[in-house]
């Protein structure tokens, strides 16, 4: 399976920050941060099996923020990123993260922005990989900040930045607050990815859908609750970006056994497999394609015509696209 090819849309750059870089910047900057061992960063970073929520699970973000707080960390990280990523045969990766989470140390959202680039391209030069960037804004921030996110970005549209995602913490009907970024977004030519339906109602999806013009779904499995978002996924062809472990740690879905990928595959929904976050989860994207293999009648000849589909809903130009085909 690591021989594959394989595309990763759903992947956050501070939930994928490698333990031994978080402990080596910590103790370059002598950060006052009481840990002196691997196993203690590792331990800080990665979601425990008792994972009650999603609330909880996000808690594992604070340390890795704390350490990608200037141009150098960023662009240390997402070259890191893409280097592990294609060390498993990732040909191509969108790498989503929030802007206003790496301030604190009087950066500005372009500085942020020009940092994760600079990452991406270096690690393009070395290995056989390409990504973009979907620029995150917390639903725990104000609709103004967002909006400074959209316009810092702007500049930055195809040629690094492709899309604008709404992330965090998720709230019934978050979808009608945060329209203003989203409208702003599409204006300027952002393509657009939602994360909903993972820790409330699918009417979360259906919002994120109608009123937010989401074209992909982050996660996305609560569907399988309520068949007028089901339906209306399936309708209007809107891909789902699945993360199987993530969604288990947090109890989005009690577990594997009751994991409907297999069913909205069978049922000709467009679904994707991701990590969500590789450090957080302790997994990569080999690791979840071998979790859908093993389970049911999925083959490798499935896999490549998920591959085929995914290339298609990429936030990338054709050439991107054409390449991608080349692998299989």
């Amino acid at each position: 399976m690591r021989k594959l090819p394989k595309i990763e849309l759903h992947c956050h750059l501070d939930g994928s920050v490698r333990p031994s870089t978080v402990l080596d910047i910590i103790k370059k900057e002598n950060m006052d941060i009481a840990v002196d061992s691997l196993e203690e960063i590792k331990a800080l970073l990665q979601v425990p099996q008792s994972c009650t929520s999603l609330n909880e699970y996000l808690k594992r973000f604070e340390l890795p923020n704390n350490v990608m707080q200037s141009k150098e960390n960023l662009e240390r990280v997402a070259f890191e990123l893409l280097e592990d990523a294609a060390n498993e045969n990732v040909k191509y990766i969108e790498v989503r993260f929030a802007p206003q989470l790496h301030v604190q140390k009087g950066l500005n959202f372009k500085e942020i922005i020009q940092g994760v680039i600079e990452g991406i391209r270096r690690a393009e030069e070395l290995y056989e990989i390409k990504g973009n960037i979907i620029l995150s804004c917390m639903r725990s921030s104000d609709v103004e900040d967002g909006l400074k996110v959209v316009e810092a970005g702007k500049e930055y549209l195809n040629k690094g930045v492709v899309a604008i995602d709404l992330a965090g913490v998720e709230e019934e009907g978050f979808s009608h607050k945060f329209k203003p970024i989203i409208d702003k977004a599409k204006e300027y030519g952002y393509r657009v990815t939602i994360h909903a339906g993972e820790a409330a109602s699918g009417k979360n999806v259906i919002e994120a859908i109608n009123i937010l013009g989401a074209e992909r779904i982050g996660h996305g499995v609560r569907i399988k609750d309520m068949d007028e978002a089901y339906e209306l996924v399936k309708e209007k062809n809107i891909t789902l970006e699945m993360c199987p472990t993530s969604n288990i740690q947090t109890k989005a879905i009690v577990n594997f056994e009751e994991y409907p990928f297999y069913d909205f595959y069978d049922d000709g929904i467009n679904v994707t497999l991701n990590t969500d976050n590789r450090t957080v989860s302790n997994i990569d994207l080999t690791n979840e394609i071998n979790l859908v293999l093993n389970k049911d009648n999925f083959t490798i000849k499935d896999y490549k015509k998920m591959y085929l589909n995914t290339i298609e809903v990429i936030f990338a130009k054709n050439e991107v696209k054409n390449w991608l085909k080349s692998f299989i």
